[in-house]
C-alpha cells in the first residue's frame, strides 16, 4: 500500500516530534500529513514551537498510532525541504475550517514540506511489518 492510501484509509492519531538547534525536544499532536505526488509529505503549521524547531533543525519524526487493538502504526523519519506561505494553497489543504477572524487571531500559517527519509513500523524495526510499501 502506498503512503497516501495508508493515511487515507487508516484511522489513528499522529505526533510530530522535533528538536531545536540546542537539542531541546518537543512533541505535538498533528493530523495526518498531506501526501504530495512527488513522495513528500506536508503539514500546515502555525508559528509555534514545532515550526520554530524545524526552522532551526530540519529533522523530525512523525509517529502515527492506528486506532484499534494492539500497537500498530508507522514512524516517518523526515527532513524539511521547503516552506510555503501561499494563503490559497494553505487554505485548500486545511482540514479545520475557521472564520477569517478566528484564523487571523491564531496567527500566520505555513505549509512545511518534508522528504521521507525512512519509514519503520511503530514498534520494532522490521520493515516486513510495515503497512506501507
Amino acid at each position: 500500500m502506498k503512503i497516501d492510501e495508508y493515511f487515507a484509509g487508516t484511522r489513528g492519531r499522529g505526533i510530530l516530534a522535533t528538536a531545536a538547534a540546542n537539542g531541546k525536544v518537543d512533541a505535538a499532536v498533528y493530523s495526518t500529513p498531506h501526501c504530495q505526488q512527488d513522495g513528500t509529505v506536508a503539514f500546515v503549521m502555525r508559528d509555534r514551537l514545532t515550526h520554530r524547531n524545524v526552522k532551526e533543525n530540519p529533522h523530525a519524526t512523525y509517529l502515527y498510532i492506528e486506532e484499534g487493538q494492539g500497537v500498530r502504526g508507522v514512524r516517518l523519519f523526515l527532513k524539511k525541504i521547503k516552506e510555503e506561505t501561499d494563503p490559497e494553497k494553505i487554505k485548500a489543504l486545511k482540514r479545520r475550517h475557521l472564520t477569517a477572524e478566528e484564523d487571523e487571531a491564531l496567527g500566520p500559517t505555513f505549509l512545511v514540506s518534508f522528504a521521507v527519509e525512512k519509514i519503520l513500523p511503530l514498534v520494532g524495526a522490521d520493515p516486513a511489518n510495515l503497512p506501507i510499501s
